[in-house]
């Protein structure tokens, strides 16, 4: 027996001797055209080991001679190797022409794609220090305009697509995550590292088939996914980031020179008025005074903690990708944060015949945010960033002792004392719980028919708490001795849901090898539902009063009404139900045409108005196929697209929503065509009802029509790649409102409609150019790049009388909110007055505000915008850097007006420029005299700036570690580098935030950012 045990097991160890021997160990490196391809799969056909490339592109993998490698990533050709007796194979990877291209509910490859989009990789998103993806988007994509007015954390941007494309509508792309339909609105909760791509679809024929939702374009992200046949992989991102405030131009005085100007002015403190003998300060006292810049006691250096962890794996059926993420980002303004934890889970599967496919997405989200309130207004009892520009220097914190010593006397220049103390009694945060998920099924009945469905959901609950103590200078203000608890607590609760569900049947042939055909058809269903409720709780104890709770509520008493409360609550509805087709046929990849048709009804409508039809046709040509294109030809891809449709814009947004919160734009304006009422208070505090709103029946969706031609073109080996596109856009019957007489008892309020059309025109270019290769290992490589678009804006046909134009919306032929305003014309050197041109031209000191106003074919929206990009590699060093830029954009710098105003003299701080104003020995000068006549009389367009910039908005500098070096550290891939965002701006702006197209003042500047970060991979 013992022989026979011993036989058995000589013949195992000879098998597995063989076994060893014929497997052999494969090295290389994958590339492509730029160097080393991170993430790329190498594995053996048909068997079960494979590994993934590093950082530098390298693997290593165990093979039989007789095996073939296959080397797959993600938009390259695949490639297949016999191993044979080779130890080393390295491969180069090109570009696939049969990458997928998003276009609408169905995808495409990008040489029969039809339809101008534009993909943003994670390459470009990851490990950006914003809380914001959209504000990491900015620049990347030709057309995209994102406009950051605020540098509140996850604070939200504006967005549109090629234009302003609305009057009263909304004018912001349509979001879908994964196939979910999600807030526009509302990125803050979300983690970008999760992000896989980011897919941008601008004309007509890729958004037709998104029906009345969209007008503005579309944007399509797509989360992480893991891959088939893959080991576990594990990844830590870890990001510090320090931000800080911009710097202005204004020349803010210290206080020798303020108090100086105050006493010889006779006003504020400097004046001697405060100290109530009206003796003024000698000089000794001037040079003695404190100069405190309140910028630093109310902002600040912001620090941000970044941290994600994913795990990605997958089986020969399964695969899925998790991560977790925990964000926290102070705010350069005080009181301001962000702090967020995210959870994101994808899994997808499919049966071993490939029949039955599945993909489950779904992030859980909580973020918790400060932002401080009223911020871009004149109160200076409230908003923090006023009395860090404007407070007077000569104050202190050490002044500050309590609220009710600042009761008496009552003075302006004590406005950063009163914001000391909001700091100290005042508190307000938002909690939000935000979950987005979807469902994905595909069943194939045939090889060429399938059945699909796709249900996805967007659920926020946000709750917002604020609270006023009773010890606090407002309180004590508002309140006064007869009521010493006047504090406050307001809450409120918004939750929305959405739900929408696609079921589509698709047909997808070839035929004769040459002829491909996609067929399908869908229904879709979309439901809106939002609840609200929200309290406003007058009087607190601070004996018993906690943040949050209800403990030191004051009740009403029977003797007086300070301690009335107020409650109110909100239940709002909206949905969509649909069906469409479409269309997709080519010749040899050479010819091809798409077409599509929609039928929406909308909730927001009624009657005829309530169903509405939308379509779209398109054709590529993809000429480098051609017989005449020889094969020397350095053209390595031509194709010319055309296309044109018609798009809606059902979201109606008229200003007639009040609440704490901003709704979503399918919550804005519901029930437009009907008349409603409501209850409040009438004659005498009696109950009364009167009208909330005077239907309009034929209230109906915008329509936009679009025609658009490109073409997209590789050359030179494919180093010079890109698309240019020309784009014609109408959108008709736009959302527009007319005043109702207050003899109807609606004082202020409008009547919708549709009324006149707009047209937006331009040229979209993205193009890249590989300007030296990287050719081997430690050499250099240098690419550049540029995107940018140039659009023409004009509005015509508006309900107007016979001038032909309503002010602050625009004039017929011209650019939408046109500024219309008398024309400044400088300084009187004879007198220092102010002068300004009347309607006629001519010089006045006195002009007619009703007459001598004009049209100045100037507005707040550049007319030419883009980036352009210059990335470097050398070894193991990679630099990359974008700059943005946008010109044609014109801003009333009232920052400027504010610190440059003579009467703020004694309350808050102004500009040395004032110190060159207008006197008999001064007379040439841009400053009128101090005591001019007409200052401060008439608006103009004084304070109208150029705010055309250019911007590096951002740049990093990176390290790859070796392989031999990761080996013994025990891990695969490790990445540091520096980051900084909007550290540099050339522009004549004066102003902190050229950047922001906004005509507000007294604002939250986006910071500069400086970051430093790893990336390890196990």
């Amino acid at each position: 027996m013992k022989t026979k045990l011993n036989g058995i097991l000589t013949l195992l160890l000879a098998l597995v001797v063989q076994v060893a021997f014929a497997q052999q160990t494969v090295t290389g490196k994958v590339t492509d055209s730029e160097g080393g391809l991170f993430g790329a799969v190498v594995s053996v056909k048909g068997g079960s080991a494979n590994t993934t490339t590093d950082f530098d592109g390298n693997y290593s993998i165990q093979a039989n001679p007789e095996d073939t490698l296959v080397f797959t990533y993600s938009g390259y050709d695949q490639v297949m190797i016999l191993v044979g007796n080779q130890t080393v194979i390295n491969t180069v990877m090109k570009t696939s022409l049969d990458q997928v291209v998003v276009i609408g509910y169905r995808t495409t490859t990008a040489v029969k794609s039809s339809v101008a989009s534009s993909v943003v990789t994670d390459k470009t998103i990851k490990n950006r220090p914003n809380a914001n993806i959209l504000q990491t988007l900015s620049g990347q994509v030709a057309g995209l305009n994102i406009n950051t007015t605020s540098g509140q954390p996850g604070g939200d941007s504006t967005i549109n697509l090629r234009g302003i494309g609305t009057i009263n509508g909304n004018g912001e792309p349509l979001f879908i995550i994964d196939g979910a339909f999600v807030d526009e609105d509302n990125f803050r909760s979300l983690n970008p590292q999760d992000i896989k791509t980011v897919s941008v679809l601008r004309d007509a024929a890729a958004t037709a088939i998104y029906g009345n939702r969209g007008a503005n374009g579309v944007v399509v992200i797509e989360t992480s996914q893991g891959n088939f046949d893959s080991p576990l992989e594990v990844s830590f991102n870890s990001l510090t980031t320090f931000t800080t405030l911009q710097d202005n131009d204004y020349g803010m005085m210290n206080s020798q020179q303020l108090l100086t100007l105050e006493r010889e002015r006779g006003v504020g403190f400097g004046g001697g008025v405060y100290q109530g003998t009206g003796t003024a300060l000698t000089d000794a006292e001037i040079a003695n005074a404190p100069s405190n810049d309140w910028r630093e006691d109310f902002f600040r250096t912001g620090v941000t903690q970044n941290n994600t962890v994913s795990l990605s794996s997958g089986g020969k059926n399964s695969r899925q990708f998790t991560s977790f993420g925990y964000f926290d980002q102070e705010g350069i303004l005080v009181q301001s944060r962000l702090k967020r934890f995210n959870l994101r889970t994808n899994v997808s599967g499919r049966t071993d015949n490939d029949k039955f496919n599945y993909k489950l997405n779904l992030t859980a989200n909580y973020s918790d945010s400060q932002e401080p309130n009223s911020i871009g207004s004149g109160a200076i009892n409230r908003n923090y960033v006023l009395a860090g520009f404007s407070g007077v220097p000569w104050l202190t914190p050490n002044n500050y002792t309590n609220g009710a010593a600042l009761l008496s006397p009552l003075l302006f220049a004590n406005t950063p004392l009163f914001l000391l103390d909001r700091l100290q009694t005042y508190n307000r945060k938002v909690e939000e719980i935000k979950v987005v998920g979807s469902l994905n099924l595909n069943y194939k009945i045939t090889d060429d028919i399938s059945l699909n469905s796709t249900s996805g959901i967007d659920y926020q609950n946000a709750v917002l708490t604020r609270a006023e103590g009773s010890n606090s200078f407002n309180a004590l203000l508002f309140g006064g001795g007869a009521n010493p608890t006047a504090g406050f607590q307001q809450g409120s609760t918004v939750r929305e849901f959405t739900f929408n569900q696609t079921t589509s049947l698709n047909y997808n042939k070839v035929f004769a090898e040459k002829h491909s055909l996609n067929v399908g058809v869908y229904t879709e269903y979309f439901k809106a539902h939002l609840r609200g409720f929200n309290y406003f709780a007058n009087g607190l104890d601070a004996r018993t009063f906690a943040f949050g709770d209800g403990s030191g509520f004051v009740s009403d008493q029977p003797t007086n009404d300070f301690f009335v409360d107020t409650i109110g609550a909100d239940n709002n509805n909206s949905g969509l139900f649909s069906y469409f087709g479409s269309l997709d046929y080519s010749y040899d990849d050479k010819y091809g045409i798409s077409g599509t048709v929609r039928r929406d009804a909308s909730s927001r409508f009624e009657g005829d108005n309530k169903w509405g039809s939308f379509y779209a046709v398109s054709a590529f040509w993809n000429i480098h196929k051609e017989n005449f294109f020889g094969e020397d030809s350095d053209i390595n891809f031509l194709k010319l697209r055309a296309s044109y449709g018609e798009v809606g814009n059902q979201y109606v947004n008229l200003g007639n929503n009040f609440g704490i919160f901003g709704p979503s734009a399918q919550f804005t304006d519901l029930g437009l065509f009907r008349d409603t009422f409501g209850t409040g208070s009438g004659y005498a505090g009696l109950q009364t009802v009167g009208v909330s709103n005077f239907g309009l029946s034929g209230l109906r969706w915008e329509t936009t029509k679009e025609f658009n031609v490109g073409l997209d073109f590789e050359a030179f080996e494919s180093r010079l790649r890109g698309s240019l596109d020309m784009y014609y856009r109408d959108t008709t019957d736009l959302f527009t409102s007319t005043n109702i007489s207050a003899v109807a008892g609606t004082n202020g309020y409008t009547l919708p409609g549709n009324f006149g059309i707009m047209t937006n025109k331009g040229i979209d270019l993205s193009v890249n150019y590989d300007v030296i290769r990287k050719t081997e290992k430690g050499g250099f490589a240098l690419t550049v790049g540029a995107v940018a678009n140039v659009n023409k804006n004009i509005i015509r046909d508006l309900n107007t009388d016979d001038s032909n134009s309503i002010i602050g919306t625009g004039r017929e032929g011209n650019r939408v909110f046109e500024y219309y305003t008398i024309r400044y014309a400088g300084v009187n050197p004879a007198n220092g007055n102010l002068l300004f041109l009347d309607a006629n031209g001519d010089l006045t000191e006195s002009p007619n505000p009703d007459t001598d106003r004009v049209w100045l074919n100037k507005d707040l929206f550049p007319e030419f915008t883009g980036s352009f990009t210059v990335n470097m590699e050398y070894k193991n060093f990679y630099l990359n850097t974008q700059w943005n830029f946008a010109t044609g954009l014109d801003r009333f710098d009232n920052d400027l007006a504010n610190v440059q105003d003579p009467t703020s003299l004694g309350q808050f701080n102004v500009s040395t420029d004032l110190l060159d104003a207008w006197t008999p020995d001064n007379r040439n000068t841009a400053i009128p005299s101090l005591d001019a006549t007409n200052i401060n009389t008439f608006a103009s367009t004084r304070y109208l700036q150029s705010a055309d910039y250019l911007n590096l908005r951002f740049v990093t500098l990176g390290y790859n570690f070796d392989q031999d070096v990761l080996s013994k550290l025990g891990v695969s891939r490790l990445n540091v580098f520096l980051n900084a965002e909007n550290i540099l701006t050339f522009s004549k702006w004066r102003g902190y935030d050229p950047l922001a197209q906004t005509n507000g003042s007294r604002g939250f500047p986006t910071p500069v950012q400086f970051s430093i970060g790893l990336e390890l991979g196990i």
